[in-house]
């Protein structure tokens, strides 16, 4: 296994929408192993496969406390979403240092595909369900910084160009 740069804003990777896994193979698996020991040493409770610079549509997250409850979520789409909303407070490896209240749905209903290739379907809802969206993000070319009101999102940018700088 192995620790993988994650890149960060603007890197134009982080930007493109990415392509459905056509085939869970020993390599998808690897790369899948790899991106759970990059998060977990970042440290983060998830990561996208576009972070790494791979576009694929595949992430890991892991919200538990002792870091063993992990997810490897291959080609998940969203298929319910509630009405009510949660705020967070988001931060992401890609925008290292950088923080902010982003609102979503506070419940969702997910399927995706496990290491296996085998279906699945979840609820989530509170910390589960934010990160498993601000994740899929990832997989559609946005940041969670691209929710923001350009004054703010601006504001975030300048600190991170200074941090990156220094």
């Amino acid at each position: 296994m192995a620790i993988l740069k994650i890149l960060e804003y603007p890197h134009p990777v982080l930007k493109q929408k990415a392509e459905p896994v056509a085939k869970i193979d020993d390599e998808i698996k690897k790369i899948l192993s790899n991106m759970l020991e990059t998060m977990y040493d970042a440290p983060g409770i998830g990561l996208a496969a576009p972070q790494i610079g791979i576009s694929k549509r595949m992430l890991v997250l892991d919200i538990s406390e002792n870091k063993d409850n992990p997810y490897i979520i291959i080609n998940p789409e969203i298929i319910w979403k509630s009405d009510e909303v949660n705020i967070y407070q988001e931060g992401c490896l890609s925008v290292p240092e950088q923080y902010a209240d982003v609102v979503r749905p506070e419940k969702i209903k997910l399927k995706y595909q496990n290491i296996d290739g085998k279906e699945q379907i979840i609820e989530a809802d509170g910390l589960l369900a934010t990160c498993i969206q601000h994740e899929m993000d990832h997989l559609n070319g946005v940041l969670f910084i691209d929710h923001l009101s350009r004054l703010k999102r601006n504001m975030l940018v300048k600190k991170l160009k200074k941090l990156q700088e220094a």
